[in-house]
Formats: structure tokens, sequence, C-alpha cells
């Protein structure tokens, strides 16, 4: 790499150190304040002879609003979306339900959240004397209004109420006496009751009483309604920010349009020309678009699909293999292998992809297993995922869990995910920590006055979209993931740890053994899939605590 060191002044070398990490090296940070600036200097960089910070010393320095009028130009005349992907904000978003979030975190490309935890924050704070759960007008002025306060107010109760039984039960079930500890003397673990040191004893019991406390709080986070209020920190570009206020100020829900103009309105303020195009009549057509067909296979979807519209099943049995259902996948599994093969070996030779898959084809199969193994044996962590041709065979799943699950599983993005408006048609399911202590009817009549209250908005009422707010996590959801095979190993191998849920340590398993069932020499390389039943995760959260405190 080579660069002209003598390029600039001195005094232009000044003025550019407030806006470029450096100035006499070829590989730079651009830190101007403004985001439009930076990212329409990307722009007319890729358009010029000039380096980039000659570029700003010319047009930009002396010109505050340079880079306004590039995107105005660029964006709103020539409709080039690409150049808004170099436009970066971060936002955080606070005071939302958990079905406003879902909403927003459907979007996978460009986008990254961080999201309150329900498994290291209680829920149970009160605002102003009353629990902090979705009151929006549209809710609110709903008919069955005092039903659906008195269901969150008893989701909320319950949820509070069961706290400190759970903790105690936990406390009884695993108590400190039984667990093992680090004696920092001697670098080993050992019983609690033989740590020396007053500092270990005291380091031990806070890992202890933080783990307790977590695992309560995940095992009863399935009675909170999904009008629960949350926070969540979204991180991203502008093309993608561009196409979430679309799909919010498109949505049906008051709280999601409402969250469409605050964002708007406080993006307007730092790339304000990156949006610029929502309010124009191209987002106009654009949601137009979304609705009309939105309504148009709605409609379609009733005229055939009516007459099977039952109640469903309300039971709260929970049979993950019933519920994890592998659809559909490559049945030739000779032919799916080769294809993998041929992908393997296509960037280590100059064949067409044609002369590689008839190769591959004629091939036995423990020779096509070689190469596979090959290609995945030198994995020596989940995180060394496998290589892009295991990106070839697709496997879709259809999946009913518990909402809760499928919060976690939506985190997932390069994958496609389709779902279902949350209801109470299939079930729910109920924690078997509840039962054993002794919490089973205070959980079931929690769930039963929210079946009767969304019942009463989405049936009687006619208003299906606001009666999802009053449904707890603990129901079942319906939903489709088609995944790659390299995705797979990825998630199955992360959602199966030890330290994950219970409930979607389960449903990754199952997905494993779906995938292995069907595609055994594929599966084969999935070497971090943990099937163990650990019924316990408290020793899983003691060692993620003390791995958070020495940080």
């Amino acid at each position: 790499m080579s660069i002209n060191m003598d390029e600039f002044t001195e005094d232009e070398k000044e003025l550019l150190k407030q806006h470029f990490s450096n100035t006499d090296k070829p590989v730079f940070v651009i830190t101007t304040p403004k985001q439009v600036d930076r990212g329409a200097l990307m722009s007319r960089y890729s358009r010029s002879s000039k380096s980039m910070r000659r570029i700003f010393l010319d047009e930009f320095l002396n010109n505050p609003s340079r880079g306004e009028e590039f995107y105005e130009r660029v964006l709103v005349e020539y409709g080039d979306d690409s150049v808004a992907e170099l436009g970066l904000v971060q936002v955080g978003i606070e005071g939302i339900s958990q079905i406003a979030i879902q909403s927003i975190e459907d979007r996978r490309i460009g986008l990254s959240y961080l999201e309150k935890s329900t498994r290291y924050v209680r829920f149970d704070q009160k605002i102003d004397g009353r629990y902090a759960y979705y009151r929006g007008e549209d809710v609110m002025g709903l008919k069955y209004a005092d039903s659906y306060v008195e269901a969150c107010d008893l989701a909320f109760n319950t949820y509070s109420k069961s706290i400190e039984p759970m903790i105690k039960y936990l406390k009884e079930v695993e108590p400190i006496h039984s667990m093992r500890f680090l004696d920092s003397s001697r670098g080993v673990e050992v019983a609690f009751d033989e740590l020396k040191s007053s500092d270990d004893v005291k380091r031990a019991e806070k890992a202890y009483e933080s783990s307790i406390r977590a695992k309560a709080l995940d095992i009863l986070r399935v009675l909170l309604p999904a009008s629960t209020l949350t926070n969540v920190g979204v991180a991203g570009n502008a093309r993608a920010f561009e196409h979430l206020l679309n799909i919010l100020f498109a949505s049906r829900l008051k709280e999601e349009q409402d969250i469409a103009t605050m964002l708007y309105e406080e993006l307007r303020e730092y790339i304000g020309p990156f949006i610029k195009r929502v309010r124009s009549k191209h987002g106009e057509s654009f949601r137009e678009y979304l609705n009309s067909t939105r309504d148009g296979i709605r409609r379609i979807t009733m005229k055939y699909l009516s007459k099977h519209d039952d109640k469903g099943d309300d039971s709260s049995s929970y049979s993950y293999t019933d519920e994890v259902r592998l659809v559909d996948y490559d049945k030739d599994c000779d032919g799916v292998e080769a294809k993998v093969v041929a992908s393997i070996l296509y960037e280590y030779t100059d064949a067409s992809y044609t002369t590689l898959l008839e190769l591959a084809n004629m091939m036995g199969r423990e020779e096509r297993a070689s190469i596979i193994d090959e290609y995945v044996k030198h994995r020596a962590n989940r995180r060394h995922r496998p290589l892009r041709a295991f990106e070839i065979p697709y496997y879709t799943f259809d999946l009913c869990t518990n909402f809760g699950i499928f919060r976690d599983l939506h985190r997932h993005r390069i994958l496609t995910m389709q779902r279902q408006m949350l209801t109470v048609k299939h079930g729910y399911h109920k924690p078997r920590e509840v039962i054993d202590a002794g919490l089973e009817k205070e959980f079931d009549d929690c769930m039963y006055k929210s079946k009767e209250v969304y019942e009463l908005i989405a049936y009687k009422e006619g208003r299906p979209l606001e009666a999802q707010y009053v449904v707890n996590l603990a129901y079942r959801y319906r939903y489709l993931i088609k995944i790659n095979l390299r995705e797979a190993y990825h998630m199955i191998e992360l959602r199966t740890s030890p330290q994950g849920h219970p409930a979607y340590r389960m449903v990754a398993q199952e997905m494993y053994r779906a995938i292995a069932s069907v595609h055994p020499n594929l599966a084969k390389g999935m070497k971090f899939v943990d099937m163990k039943d650990y019924s316990s995760r408290i020793e899983a959260e003691k060692r993620k605590v003390l791995k958070l405190k020495d940080i």
C-alpha cells in the first residue's frame, strides 16, 4: 500500500485531524461528526480520482450542507438505494410491547438489536402505582378494556407473587452446599463447605444468589403478557431504518404507528436525507402495496380455510416431538450430498459446477462422506462455523412453541421466518418447576383469565390484532423456519449449550435429530450439539455469573 505523504499542507493536516483518525496513512477512520457527510463522502469517493480526505477539503469543509445536497440528488432524484446503507445510526426505543418489538426485530438485514432481558431483570416494578404494560388508547377504548386490565394485572401479580416461592423451591432443590466453587488459593473447584477464604465464600454466595434469581425469573417469564413493556437498542444503516419505518407506518396497530412517528422525528435530525422518501409518494406507494397485498391474501385465506378455523387445543401438555416438524428438505440424500461436495471443491479448481456435480454423482457414498468430513473435522469449537458449501441444503421446520421460546429463536436472522398472529388456540406450556413448587393453580388461573379475555376481544369485539396484547408468553405460537445447513449448525449448537433455556434446548435438539435422520453425513459434523438434559440450569447460570464478575 502506498500514499502520497506530501498530499496535504500542514494547515490542511490540522483541519483534517478533526474529521479523520490520521492524515498520513492509507487506512483511516472517518470521524467527521455528521452522519450524512460520512455517507456522502463514501458515495462521492466512488466517482472521483481524488482521495477521500482531499474530497473532504475541496467539497465538504466549507460547505456544511454538502452532504444533504448530495443525498437529496442521489436518493430522491435517482433512487440509488445502496448509498443509504452508508449512513449509520444507533437508537434506543423504550416502553414498547412484546408485539411491537417482534415487528421491529422481524427486519433481518441491516439492523442489530439488544433487548432488555427477562432473565436478569425483574418485570414487576410499578410506575406510578401501575404495572408496565401497554395501555394505548386503542386497547383502552375497547368495550372489554376493563377485562383487559384485569387480565394483565393478574398476570403481573401472579408473576410477582411467584418469584420468592420459586427462589425458595430452587434453593431447596439445589442448596449451595451441593455446589462447587473456585478456591482461589488452589485454583481448583471445591465444595462450598471446603472454601477457606472469606472472599471466596462471599463470591460464591453472591454467584449462587444471582444464579438462583436468574433461573427463577427465566422460569416465570412465561406468565408475562405480550403487553409487557420493554426496551431495545437498535443499530443499523439508514436504508434498513427507512424500510423499518415503512413497515411500522403500514401497521394496523396504533402502537406501531406511534413508534414510527417518533422514530421518524428522531432520525430526521441525524439522517434526514436518508429517510426523506418515507414521507414521499414513494413511501406511500410502498405502504399501499403492503396493505393491499395483506388484505387480498387475508380474504383468500378466509375463503379457503374459514371452515378449519376452530378454537384449537387448549391443553397444557407440551410434546416437543409433535411441535417441531421437518416439513420440507431435499429427499434425494445422495443428490444433496453430491451438490455439497461439488460446492466444497468449486473454490479450489477452475472446473465448472456442472463438471464437479457430475464428478460428485459418480463418487461412492464413502468417498463423498470423506470429503464432507474433511470440510468440518478441523472445527475446534462451535464458533468455527462450516464454510459456505453448507449453505446449499435447506430445511423447513413448522414449529409451535411457547411465545417466549419464539422470541429467543427470532433473534437468528440468516434464515426465512414466517409467523402467525399470537392466539390462545394452541394451548400453553406449563414449566415443570411451577408444578413442583406448588404454584400450578395460580399459573392455570392466570392462563384461563387471559384466554377468556382474548376470546372476548378477538371474537366478540372482532379485534384479533389488539387481543394479542393479553396473551401470555406461555401460550404456544406457530411459525415457520427455512434454514440452510450452515446456519443450522450455528443455531443448533448455540441453542443446545448448557446455559440455554431448557425449552429452546429441546427444540434445537429435535431439529438436530430431524436433520440427522434425513442427511446423516451432513449432520455428522455437528459435534458441539449438547444432547444432555440439564433439568437444573443453576450450575450453568453460576458459571455465567462468575465469568461476568471477572470482566
